[in-house]
């Protein structure tokens, strides 16, 4: 089952199928009850979607030689964020902390030191995730890292769709004519990350580089976009990758 991996996009049928076919074959138990837990149809309107925002801090970018060490999830709709089912964890990386990544995101040696591994938190956030929606901005953090934690340690992965605010803000600002003519004109491209997506929508500035504020971010982010480029009734199909 380790080589069942969807495309970047898929459609609603190859979700299906994959989770389908993951909740038959999967061995462990947590990954059989998330596989096996239905999620929206792709024609439910947003404003019906149960979501939860998703983002983790990492000691750097490559899933293959680095691994998380913060966690944070903020359950949310269009219309409400309840703040107090949030939840954070600290964990502990597979490899020791190096400089460059403390001063990225603050987590010191102190701080994971009695922290547990990813494993022992992993039963909790996987049912947090089952049956909702995760929002990300940068599925390509979020995503591979946690396939392959969990393969680690589970000795299968877990992949499921996402909607990604980065990608949204992407569709505006660096795929249209006129973001192509901007770089004819050899100007910058507009910055689609978080923050800097956030200010267009008139948002305020949080702390970056915390899991929990950054996933809060995401989800008001979301609500924002939803709000100004999309409608409560868009389905949830032309969201979702």
């Amino acid at each position: 089952m380790q080589g069942i991996r969807p495309r970047s996009k898929v459609t609603q049928a190859d979700w299906a199928g994959y989770m389908a076919t993951r909740a038959e074959h999967a061995k462990d138990e947590t990954l059989k009850r998330f596989f096996s837990t239905a999620l929206p149809d792709p024609e439910t309107p947003l404003s019906e979607v149960p979501m939860v925002a998703l983002d983790m801090e990492t000691t750097g970018l490559d899933e293959r030689r680095h691994g998380i060490v913060s966690i944070g999830v903020v359950l949310f709709t269009l219309g409400r964020i309840p703040l107090a089912q949030r939840r954070y964890w600290v964990v502990k990386p597979p490899r020791p902390l190096d400089e460059a990544s403390i001063a990225y995101h603050h987590i010191t040696h102190s701080e994971i030191a009695d922290a547990p591994d990813l494993d022992a938190v992993l039963d909790e956030l996987l049912e947090i995730l089952a049956g909702r929606v995760v929002v990300v901005h940068f599925r390509n953090i979020e995503r591979p890292f946690l396939d392959a934690a969990v393969k680690e340690r589970r000795g299968e992965g877990v992949m499921f769709p996402m909607i990604d605010t980065m990608s949204l803000e992407a569709r505006l600002h660096r795929q249209t004519l006129w973001a192509r003519f901007r770089r004819w004109l050899g100007r910058p491209p507009v910055s689609i990350r978080l923050n800097a997506s956030r200010e267009r929508y008139g948002l305020p500035a949080y702390q970056g580089h915390h899991a929990l504020v950054d996933a809060l971010a995401t989800a008001e982010l979301l609500q924002a976009q939803i709000a100004n480029r999309y409608t409560p009734e868009t389905p949830l199909k032309a969201l979702w990758c």
